[in-house]
């Protein structure tokens, strides 16, 4: 396993036509792959490519990847970099094994983690239809959709001490559970995708398919309770919509003082 960094020269227009596509980049981080067919379908419960895109405070956009094997971002470079600054010793993207640090989780173990994620749920509107995908709108509810997974993802959400709380036990002021203020975990950057996927008509032809994501990026804390099956998590991915940005969790050790 690897993990990837890559700075996005946003000045240049082949980055910004990656970044207001998922489709594109998606194709763009698989071509990274030689290994790998346009048409590959993930084996269900085997390390697979998780990508994201992050904004950091000084407004530069940086590409994650995970994944099986090492990625040749050569093209990328050229389309969406800075191919006049590579070099053979700096290639312009930074990756490093996954395995050693993987290996290193531990029960217990306390970590500052961002997921940007699709969380869903499968709702009846009428009695009598079928359940349908359906997208979480509220903070509280997307919250409540990762607090749900936390214990098969192999983590604990960590709850803030009860001076840091702003109302009593983690309740709004209608009663209702308020999540945000109880666990040490926040919603931001909040995002509604839609765009065209194509896909196969048979007999060679293709066909547009119309794809509408919501997407939140969570930032928290969480606590290790199972390491292989966070380990399954980190290189798997959470949720759904994994080809689109969605799923990779990154970790950041938290500090002496928690």
């Amino acid at each position: 396993m690897f993990l990837t960094r890559f700075r996005v020269n946003t000045a240049r227009p082949g980055a910004r036509r990656l970044l207001s596509s998922p489709q594109a980049m998606h194709a763009a981080v698989m071509s990274s792959f030689p290994g790998l067919l346009p048409t590959d379908t993930p084996t269900p419960d085997v390390p697979r490519v998780l990508w994201r895109l992050d904004q950091t405070a000084r407004a530069e956009v940086m590409l994650y990847v995970v994944s099986p094997e090492r990625p040749d971002l050569t093209h990328l470079v050229e389309q969406a970099g800075w191919p006049a600054a590579a070099a053979a010793d700096r290639p312009g993207w930074q990756s490093r094994p996954y395995g050693p640090f993987l290996d290193r989780l531990a029960a217990g173990d306390r970590w500052a983690f961002r997921l940007t994620a699709n969380p869903v749920h499968h709702a009846r509107r009428k009695d009598g239809e079928p359940t349908k995908r359906t997208a979480h709108l509220t903070a509280v509810h997307q919250m409540g959709w990762l607090l749900k997974k936390q214990e098969l993802c192999g983590f604990r959400v960590l709850e803030k001490p009860d001076g840091k709380r702003l109302l009593p036990s983690g309740t709004t002021h209608t009663g209702q559970p308020h999540h945000g203020d109880r666990y040490e975990l926040a919603v931001r950057d909040k995002r509604t995708l839609a765009f065209d996927k194509s896909r196969s008509t048979g007999a060679g032809s293709r066909k547009p398919s119309p794809v509408s994501l919501v997407t939140v990026t969570f930032d928290g804390r969480f606590e290790v309770t199972d390491p292989a099956l966070l380990r399954r998590t980190l290189t798997q991915g959470l949720g759904k919509a994994k080809a689109y940005g969605c799923g990779l969790i990154t970790l950041v050790p938290l500090g002496a003082a928690g």
